[in-house]
């Protein structure tokens, strides 16, 4: 949200430079070829310019009618050669802004390629992510299913070992002894058993651990690339503002066309 705010404001700004510069150009083209002496209503600003011309340069007057103005043709035809020139400039430079939009879409299109690319690469990693995660837990309920199968095989040992004391009754020294080492090697086992699926889990642990850091981390890594080419093509959508010269060039022939 704030990143888009941003880039509103900055095109706000380049609008209104935009808009002031064109001002600027149409005030600069005015004072150039608009001046006051240039105007057939010149006599308005000096009402005795008539007769200053009849007491002082009246043979130099080609004949005509009273008040035409002799130099109306060639300023007219100076303002249309000056118009032709500014319309072809005006022509020259849109040719090259086009030529210009047309690169950046080019680029802009080959970033959404790249963006799309990025984005297909990340879901990629997410489903090898979630695979990894899978094939973990269905090693660790493997392991958890042998144990309890071992488990149940070793009750089940131990029930008969129980059974069978019954044959010693008569030699309880023996029995006794027996029953000792059968204990020794259950509680040897056990503590062996306890230990080997520790560090199985230990092991199951680590390397999911392993693989979901590094699959975040490349992760992180394609989000914050595909930020970037996110911003970069928010930057270039501001490049294709058309700009309204054209229009005040077109209107200008339009007023200056005879």
């Amino acid at each position: 949200m704030l990143h888009y705010g941003k880039v509103a404001c900055i095109l706000d700004s380049r609008q209104m430079k935009e808009k002031r510069a064109l001002e600027k150009a149409i005030v600069a083209y005015r004072q150039k070829y608009q001046q006051p002496e240039d105007r057939q209503e010149y006599d308005l600003n000096d009402p005795g310019r008539v007769k200053k011309i009849e007491q002082n340069d009246a043979q130099m007057m080609p004949p005509g009618l009273v008040g035409e103005d002799p130099e109306s043709k060639v300023r007219l035809q100076n303002q249309r050669e000056q118009l032709r020139e500014w319309l072809t400039q005006q022509q020259t430079e849109q040719a090259v802004e086009r030529h210009r939009q047309q690169l950046e879409e080019q680029r802009y299109d080959q970033s959404r390629v790249e963006m799309d690319n990025r984005v297909v690469q990340l879901q990629s990693l997410e489903i090898e992510r979630r695979k990894a995660a899978a094939i973990a837990t269905k090693d660790f309920n493997r392991s958890m299913k042998y144990q309890i199968e071992e488990k149940r095989v070793k009750k089940k040992k131990l029930y008969l070992h129980s059974n069978s004391m019954d044959h010693f009754k008569g030699s309880p020294y023996k029995a006794f002894y027996l029953l000792m080492c059968v204990l020794s090697v259950h509680v040897k086992r056990k503590e062996l058993e306890k230990k080997q699926e520790e560090e199985w889990h230990d092991r199951v642990r680590l390397n999911s651990a392993r693989t979901t850091l590094l699959i975040e981390r490349q992760q992180a890594r394609m989000n914050r690339q595909l930020r970037r080419d996110l911003d970069s093509a928010n930057a270039h959508k501001i490049v294709f503002i058309k700009f309204n010269t054209v229009y005040i060039v077109s209107l200008f022939l339009t007023m200056f066309h005879f």
